[in-house]
């Protein structure tokens, strides 16, 4: 790492002296704290952010499809039951990754929340 960070000083991309934590203390273990269970979780909410996201959209476009008449009777009852079911699902999986429903309402800054 130390040779990275000369070569980034010597670029200007770091001012002198920046070295990172790890390298002004060599007395500490060269070992990354990792917790496991803080992985998975966040691969899971991350996963299921996405399908809830990928859900909405569905719900949406059922909505305008509904709107403008392409669907019948029936596929529209298949479509409202499907659509009920996913999120039953939907509610399971956060449930058993621990998450709340607000877990799955990414910030993204200047563009509001995701859902």
């Amino acid at each position: 790492m130390s040779d990275f960070t000369r070569i980034m000083e010597s670029d200007g991309w770091l001012p002198p002296g920046n070295l990172s934590r790890l390298e002004q203390d060599k007395d500490t273990t060269n070992r990354l704290n990792l917790n496991a269970e803080k992985v998975k979780n966040g691969l899971g909410q991350l996963v299921l952010t996405v399908i809830k996201l990928l859900h909405e959209l569905l719900e949406r476009q059922s909505l305008r499809r509904i709107d403008v008449g392409e669907l019948s009777e029936e596929q529209i009852e298949r479509l409202g039951t499907t659509l009920m079911q996913q999120t039953r699902e939907i509610d399971k999986l956060r449930i058993a990754l621990g998450l709340e429903e607000e877990d799955l309402n990414l910030d993204l800054g200047p563009l509001g929340r995701l859902l």
